[in-house]
């Protein structure tokens, strides 16, 4: 953290975005990669913000895309949690580091599969390289996330087709040893068991 005015006056309009204000600070000294009392950085503040020109401004001057703040957020996380398809679409394009972890160990695609991100995981998928096997601190793959934190509709199916198309183990199991297939059969979701279990014929 800094106490540089100049630095405050930065973080501070990136988070209203205020691209001008950014650009009179940066001329004025600041840290491009300054950090606030979280340590969340300006393009982090910006990114919250939907801020989308001004994070474009400043991936342009060469700040730290890739830094996290005390809750493990960044730019690319934050887009891929909140649903802000243009945010990962820029910031993927900008060269984000896809194997930077979210606080509870997932990557980029966990919290979207979870939360039922159709898009993002779509593009996340047919993008990037991004590991859709990765296991998160619960032990939970993507695949098991969508399943067991859905609803078993056509949006989670559609995410579980898409997750298995591009190289989800179907029968990758929980920690318990649990299936996905029957992990979504002890939910009712009949549709996605089946889409499971024909992946694995």
């Amino acid at each position: 953290m800094t106490d540089n005015t100049a630095d405050f006056r930065y973080l501070e309009a990136a988070a209203a975005g205020d691209l001008d204000g950014v650009r009179a600070a940066l001329s004025d000294g600041a840290d491009k990669d300054a950090i606030d009392h979280e340590e969340a950085t300006a393009i982090l503040r910006a990114a919250r913000g939907g801020h989308l020109e001004v994070v474009r401004a400043l991936i342009a001057e060469g700040v730290d895309i890739d830094a996290q703040d005390q809750t493990c957020s960044n730019p690319f996380l934050y887009g891929c949690i909140n649903d802000d398809l243009d945010l990962v679409k820029t910031m993927i394009e900008a060269g984000s580091d896809l194997k930077r972890l979210t606080r509870m160990g997932g990557n980029g695609l966990t919290p979207a599969a979870e939360k039922g991100h159709l898009e993002v995981v779509r593009y996340l998928l047919e993008n990037t390289r991004i590991n859709v096997n990765l296991t998160n601190n619960l032990g939970w793959t993507a695949l098991i996330e969508t399943i067991i934190l859905g609803d078993g509709g056509p949006v989670r199916q559609q995410i579980v087709e898409l997750l298995l198309a591009h190289g989800a183990k179907p029968g990758m199991p929980d920690p318990w040893g649990v299936s996905p297939a029957e992990l979504a059969r002890q939910r009712g979701y009949d549709e996605i068991a089946r889409i499971l279990e024909s992946h694995q014929a």
